[in-house]
């Protein structure tokens, strides 16, 4: 059965691509075939695996819309077992141009019907915002994953984001579960990384992922280079991290 994990959190900057390319990565690199769907106008998970978005002639937008299939937008990266079906500039207009459509809120899990039994996981980068894109992602998945920052201003939205999913789970899709959080850019010499760690057992207190992911250079150079931490600096604290990760998630499997 395919897994497919919304990586989801409405605050910027948290980590969340950086999670969603190196997760990819390194379940790949665990034996698993993996498709990440980038559906963050940003298209930094795009970039951040060496696809330049800009010359794309289409990507996950025409998929979402209905004019190209899923299958003719996808693309190999340089990790064996992973892809990618990219974002591009057209994206941004796409919230707006749902808006009218017939089951709109369903429209990215109607698009990757024809991946589902391809592949072992499909992670989806969701934009960071609650709109009808992040939405999109929400009900294409079936399990969320959610990465928190190790400050007090990434705690003031999750609150948000649950009673969203709440929502999601009441209205549009009750099978959607929590996978779980992970702390990112976590830095033990400081107290206030361990407060945050604390606080965060109080929104999910089974779910918090023991694998945390460090403040880390090579984590932020990585994809300036358009490769995730695997191929960039594979023997690195963060490269260890996300490999934990990618362990415990596979450890999850039903």
């Amino acid at each position: 059965m395919t897994r497919i994990i919304s990586i989801v959190n409405q605050k910027g900057g948290v980590g969340k691509t950086t999670t969603a390319v190196n997760l990819g990565a390194y379940l790949a690199a665990a034996g698993k075939n993996v498709l990440l769907v980038d559906v963050d106008p940003q298209a930094n998970a795009t970039s951040g695996l060496g696809i330049d978005h800009q010359t794309l002639p289409h990507g996950i937008y025409e998929v979402i819309t209905g004019t190209v299939p899923l299958r003719q937008v996808v693309l190999p990266t340089s990790h064996a077992g992973l892809r990618v079906a990219p974002a591009t500039l057209s994206l941004a207009g796409a919230s707006v141009e749902l808006v009218s459509e017939p089951e709109r809120e369903f429209k990215l899990h109607q698009a990757l019907l024809e991946a589902v039994g391809g592949y072992d996981y499909i992670l989806i980068d969701c934009p960071p915002s609650l709109g009808l894109i992040t939405i999109n992602g929400l009900t294409a998945g079936n399990e969320i994953l959610i990465p928190v920052q190790a400050e007090y201003y990434a705690l003031e939205g999750l609150g948000q984001l649950l009673h969203t999913i709440q929502l999601i789970r009441d209205n549009l899709k009750p099978n959607i579960e929590v996978l779980g959080a992970v702390l990112t850019m976590y830095d033990r010499r400081n107290a206030l990384s361990t407060d945050v760690m604390q606080q965060l057992y109080q929104y999910f207190p089974n779910r918090i992922f023991r694998s945390v992911i460090p403040r880390a250079v090579h984590l932020a150079e990585a994809p300036s280079y358009g490769q995730s931490i695997l191929g960039y600096r594979p023997l690195s604290k963060g490269a260890r991290a996300y490999e934990r990760l990618a362990r415990e998630v596979i450890g999850t499997e039903k």
